[in-house]
């Protein structure tokens, strides 16, 4: 039986089917914007034809599909979600508008106003109150609620957003609101926020509940066409759709939540990462994750990911749970132009990114009337890339194009088209290298004891030197590099989030009512996973905690924590203090910190993946030829074939190391090293 997993990026599909003996299928093929859909069923075919199967054979023996999806993704940051209206308690129209009081560049004078997910004209008050206590001083009233119904019907909304003031501790209006609705627009989404995000904190409630009205409808038709799809083809098993905080869940679920889906594809780089640090036997790893529209950095720190509760999206605020990743418009698509030549002549500024040609027209080199240059033109110029031997030589590559396009880059710049190659791969480089730094440095981490984690399509050529402008002496790079995303989905387990807010003091708190909000909530996950899974089901605790002077919380695991011990409270603020210290380096022991939000995680054990066949132990493989690099000066590297590489052998830079979906440049001083799962471990000698 095979399970796979299926990560959409903005330039490829990436596809991989594993069996019960571990072995692993590649499969990689161009996204189709139009419908992602399509773009997975071919990638299906083609791991089928891999495995010498028809589509059908190959779906009637899979167990599972894990999907990662940037469907909401792209609807928030196109524009193209759905007609949403917003009701909420009467006063509170303008929560959206007015944000948080704050512009994102407050010195900018001539920022233009965030244009609001929902046009104040459907953004609704409803007379209703309940207090922060969760005593109701305004009952629901209903002429007011089906007068605001009405505007709604009236303006032809496709989803509703309800977020009424203190929802979190009493959601009965906001269900009543549903019941409502159904009557008079059974047909429109509807979504609450005492389901989507029933935590404290107003405009962050708004906020979460509007994105996920917004980008549900999308998600919902593409997950029924793709179900419908699969259906079709012979599936007759359950499809798992990534969610942002690490873990999955299915079809059902993940509309329900479809804003814990922004981060679909990215989470699942992340899961893999966590998995590969496990296999590689490296607690600390900073994950790299390259594609062909965006680089995403995180980081794993004694073998766990971070979650952050504080996501902005294409200007949006989600609250929900994700793991913290840092993303970057910097990919191999990401477009090279020049600005800021004065008088229009030559010497302006060199920039790449953000934009980014994606799968349609893509770089010049993919030969689909593209002409812009781009990062992977560069690397084409550069000879870091073999025209006949892309995507396993199933498409050849139009190095005339790339050359034509970066010459005339670099005749806005004034240079010859190799130079121009070379400052596009440095500039991308600088780039990349900044983000990892606001991912460590910025947050008090030394990034020179971390292992860089090298993944993506593209990242096996920007690694080594991303190291050494970080000081990094450590680049591991997977065999399944290039799809590590689809891989690390198979590598996650059922997660489903139970919040609460209860806030106080530490040394304030009630003991016994703390125990018995988090078994509260424990039994709530329970029963709620319960409903689609009937394997073993554990929980993790944490909690949402700040100091009192703090703005912003972090999240605190309390996994480890007695919560039957005497010193309950004093244990929980310790465990803040160590990770306060942890992210910050310091803590303060003479002050108590605030518990903010409580949190249970529940957790379904799905099989751990088999291990993957060790590579051989055998003599070395020879290199497969030779080829033309630019790394300053032309060099002759010997180029490797990383599937044919044997367990212990040693490569020396300059070299190449090719495989069907990826390349890998070592230059001058790299020193790598097969491990046993065939994977490289470079070390970085200068």
């Amino acid at each position: 039986m095979y399970r796979i997993g299926i990560d959409v990026g903005g330039t490829f599909t990436d596809l991989v089917a594993i069996d019960s003996d571990g072995n692993v299928t590649l499969g990689k093929t161009p996204s189709t914007p139009e419908d992602q859909s399509i773009g997975v069923m071919d990638g299906l075919t083609r791991i089928a034809e891999t495995l010498d199967q028809t589509l059908a054979q190959l779906l009637a023996g899979t167990e599972r599909i894990v999907h990662g999806t940037t469907v909401a993704t792209n609807a928030l940051l196109e524009r193209k979600g759905a007609k949403v209206g917003l009701l909420t308690t009467d006063g509170h129209r303008d929560v959206l508008e007015m944000r948080e009081g704050l512009k994102p560049e407050r010195y900018n004078l001539r920022l233009a106003r965030p244009e609001a997910l929902v046009p104040r004209h459907l953004c609704l008050g409803v007379r209703e109150r309940i207090r922060a206590s969760g005593a109701i001083e305004t009952p629901l009233d209903e002429a007011s609620l089906q007068a605001a119904i009405q505007v709604l019907k009236r303006e032809q909304v496709t989803s509703v957003a309800v977020c009424y003031l203190h929802a979190y501790r009493d959601g009965r209006h906001e269900r009543a609101t549903q019941h409502a609705l159904a009557d008079v627009l059974p047909d429109v989404h509807v979504c609450l926020s005492s389901e989507v995000l029933p935590q404290i904190k107003e405009y962050e409630r708004v906020s979460t509940t509007v994105v996920n009205a917004y980008v549900a409808p999308i998600l919902a038709r593409y997950l029924s066409r793709l179900e419908q799809s699969l259906t079709t083809a012979g599936y007759q098993g359950p499809v798992l759709i990534m969610l942002s905080h690490g873990g999955i869940a299915p079809i059902g679920e993940a509309i329900r939540m479809a804003a814990a889906t922004v981060l679909s594809g990215p989470a699942g780089g992340v899961s893999g990462a966590r998995h590969a640090a496990g296999l590689a036997g490296i607690a600390d790893l900073i994950p790299f994750d390259m594609g062909g529209t965006s680089s995403d950095i995180s980081l794993i720190v004694d073998g766990q990911a971070s979650l952050a509760n504080d996501r902005r999206i294409a200007n949006e605020r989600i609250a929900l749970p994700s793991l913290d990743i840092v993303t970057l418009g910097a990919g191999g698509g990401s477009i090279a132009r020049v600005s800021g030549g004065v008088g229009g002549g030559k010497g302006g500024l060199l920039q790449v990114g953000p934009e980014s040609a994606g799968a349609v027209p893509g770089p010049a080199c993919y030969g689909r009337s593209g002409t812009e240059a781009t990062v992977t033109d560069a690397s084409m110029v550069l000879g870091y890339l073999d025209p006949d031997n892309f995507l396993g030589g199933r498409t050849r590559l139009d190095r005339a194009a790339a050359v034509a396009a970066l010459d005339r880059l670099g005749g806005e710049l004034g240079i010859d088209g190799v130079a121009a190659a070379l400052g596009v791969h440095r500039v991308v480089n600088t780039q990349m290298a900044e983000g990892v730094r606001l991912a460590t440095v910025r947050r008090g981490v030394d990034p020179r004891r971390f292992a860089l984690l090298a993944f993506g399509g593209a990242a096996g050529l920007h690694g080594t030197d991303l190291a050494r402008q970080l000081n990094l002496t450590r680049v591991v790079v997977p065999r399944i590099a290039s799809v590590l995303s689809a891989w690390g989905m198979l590598a996650t387990e059922l997660r489903l989030e139970v919040t609460r807010t209860h806030i106080g003091d530490t040394s304030d708190l009630d003991i016994a009512a703390i125990t018995d909000l988090y078994e509260e909530m424990e039994r709530e996950g329970r029963n709620r996973l319960a409903g689609w899974f009937d394997g073993d089901i554990h929980t993790t605790r944490s909690a949402d905690m700040r100091y009192g002077e703090q703005i912003f919380e972090i999240d605190v695991p309390l996994e480890d924590i007695d919560f039957s011990a005497p010193d309950l409270l004093a244990r929980i603020k310790a465990a803040f203090e160590r990770r306060h210290e942890a992210l910050y380096t310091y803590s303060l022991e003479h002050q108590d910190p605030v518990l903010i939000n409580a949190r249970v995680a529940t957790i379904g054990e799905l099989p751990a993946l088999p291990e993957e066949p060790r590579s051989s132990t055998g003599p070395d493989a020879p290199a497969v030829g030779g080829r033309r690099i630019y790394l300053g000066e032309w060099l002759e590297a010997p180029v490797y074939d990383f599937d044919r590489l044997a367990a212990g052998q040693i490569i020396e830079g300059p070299a190449v190391v090719v495989s069907e979906t990826t390349n890998v440049l070592l230059r001058p001083g790299d020193r790598a090293t097969t491990t046993p799962h065939g994977w490289l471990d470079i070390q970085i000698t200068d």
